[in-house]
C-alpha cells in the first residue's frame, strides 16, 4: 500500500483549533502519514506557548521555524514571511511531503505554498475562494494562484475560483473544517463558567474578540477601547480574548490588560478549543471580527455582532449582525443581539464532516506530474 506524507503549515492558535480534528483523522489513515511544521504565535510565550497544546494532542511536530519577535508591525509581519519561507524551504527539504497542505489567508501559508511551489511539491489549499475586506483577501488569493488543489467550504467559493482561472475539477467543496468539532464537544455550561470567571450567571454575557486590521493599526486601540465601552454600557459582563499576532494588535491587548486589571472584563490570552467553543455556545453574543463570528457561531445560534471591515463581503448565516465602530451603531447592533436570543442552527458553512473528505480526498488526488502542473483556463 503506497502512503501520502502530508505536511500541514500552523502559524496560530485560530488556524490549528479548526484543523485539530481532521488533523487528526489524517493522522489515523492507514494511507496518509502526516507531519506539522510549526511556526509564528506557537512558538512565543505571550501568545500561550501554543505549540505545547499541538504536543499534547499527539500530533507530530516535524520542524518549528521561529520568527522575529517584538512589537507587531506591518513591516515585522513581512519580514516574518521571509524568514518562514527560509524556514520552510529548509525543514520541506527533510521532510520531503508528498503534499503540502495550507489553510486560509495568513502570511505563514502564503510562505508555505511559496516554498512547496518551489520545491515541485503540490500544495492543496482549504477555504480559498472567500472574500473579506482587508489584506487578508490579497494573500487569500495569492495562495488559492500557487496551490495546485482547492478544497473550499461552499459553492460560492468554488465559482469565485473558477472565475479566477482555477480548473474546476481539482476545486472540492468539503466545507469549513471548524465546524466538525461542535456536534460532539464537551461543552462546559454558562453557570460553570461564570463561576470560573467570576461573573454572574444571571446577567448577559459577552465573547469579545477583536483583531487589529492591519490598514486601521494606528487606531485599533481606540476602536477596541471604544467597543469594550459600548459593550459595557449595555450591561454585558465581558470575557475577552487577547488578539492575534498583527500590526496594531500591542494597542489592543494593551486596552484589554488594563480593563483586566481594573475588574471590568475578563481576559484570557488563549482559551484552548473546548473552553473557547463553551463560551461560544454559552454567551449572549459574540462581539468583535473574529472568522469564528462568520463560521462556527451559527452551529450553536448565538448571535454575532461583527465589527468594521475585517470579514467584510464574506457569506454570512443569519446571526450575524454587522456595523461600524461607531456608538450608535454598536448600540443598535448589542439591542438586536439580546432581543434575538438564539438563531436557527443552519450554517452555509456545511455539515460537520469537512475533515472526513479532506482526509478521503487527500489519499486520492492524482499528483502525477500532468495534473501538479499549474496553468490558468481563463
Amino acid at each position: 500500500m503506497t502512503v501520502r506524507k502530508v505536511c500541514y503549515i500552523t502559524g496560530t492558535r485560530a488556524d490549528f483549533g479548526l484543523m485539530q480534528s481532521t488533523l487528526q483523522r489524517i493522522q489515523q489513515s492507514e494511507t496518509l502519514e502526516l507531519s506539522l511544521i510549526v511556526t509564528g504565535m506557537h512558538l512565543l510565550p505571550e501568545y500561550g506557548l501554543t505549540v505545547v497544546q499541538i504536543e499534547g494532542a499527539g500530533l507530530p511536530v516535524a520542524a518549528r521555524v521561529a520568527v522575529e519577535d517584538g512589537l507587531p508591525t506591518g513591516a515585522r509581519m513581512a519580514r516574518n514571511v521571509g524568514r518562514m519561507l527560509i524556514g520552510f524551504v529548509e525543514a520541506l527539504e527533510k521532510i520531503d511531503p508528498d503534499i503540502v497542505l495550507v489553510l486560509g489567508d495568513r502570511g505563514e501559508m502564503l510562505a508555505g505554498a511559496l516554498a512547496a511551489i518551489h520545491l515541485d511539491i503540490p500544495v492543496v489549499h482549504i477555504h480559498g475562494g472567500e472574500r473579506s475586506g482587508t489584506v487578508d483577501e490579497p494573500v487569500r488569493h495569492a495562495i488559492s494562484k500557487l496551490a495546485h488543489f482547492h478544497f473550499v467550504a461552499t459553492d460560492e467559493s468554488k465559482i469565485r475560483l473558477v472565475r479566477m482561472g482555477e480548473v474546476a475539477d481539482r476545486i472540492s467543496v468539503v466545507g469549513a473544517p471548524g465546524l466538525d468539532d461542535l456536534k460532539d464537544a464537551a461543552l462546559t455550561g454558562l453557570e460553570k463558567l461564570c463561576a470560573g470567571a467570576g461573573f454572574d450567571p444571571a446577567r448577559p454575557v459577552a465573547l469579545l474578540v477583536y483583531h487589529p486590521v492591519l490598514q486601521e493599526a494606528e487606531i485599533s486601540s481606540d476602536h477596541a477601547a471604544h467597543i469594550v465601552d459600548a459593550v459595557l454600557a449595555k450591561g454585558f459582563q465581558i470575557m475577552a480574548l487577547k488578539p492575534n499576532s498583527d500590526a496594531g494588535s500591542a494597542g489592543v491587548r494593551k486596552v484589554l490588560e488594563e480593563r483586566a486589571l481594573a475588574g471590568d472584563i475578563g481576559l484570557a490570552t488563549h482559551l484552548p478549543r473546548p473552553e473557547f467553543l463553551s463560551w461560544l455556545a454559552a454567551c449572549d453574543v459574540l462581539v468583535g471580527n473574529s472568522s469564528s463570528g462568520i463560521i462556527e457561531a451559527a452551529s450553536f445560534g448565538t448571535p454575532v455582532v461583527n465589527i468594521g471591515s475585517r470579514q467584510n463581503l464574506r457569506q454570512r448565516n443569519a446571526n450575524v449582525i454587522d456595523c461600524g465602530v461607531d456608538r450608535g451603531g454598536l448600540d443598535e447592533a448589542l439591542t438586536l443581539a439580546l432581543a434575538a436570543v438564539r438563531f436557527d442552527r443552519s450554517n452555509v458553512y456545511g455539515d460537520g464532516r469537512a475533515g472526513e473528505r479532506i482526509a478521503s480526498l487527500l489519499a486520492q488526488i492524482d499528483l502525477s506530474q500532468s495534473s501538479v502542473a499549474k496553468t490558468n483556463v481563463y
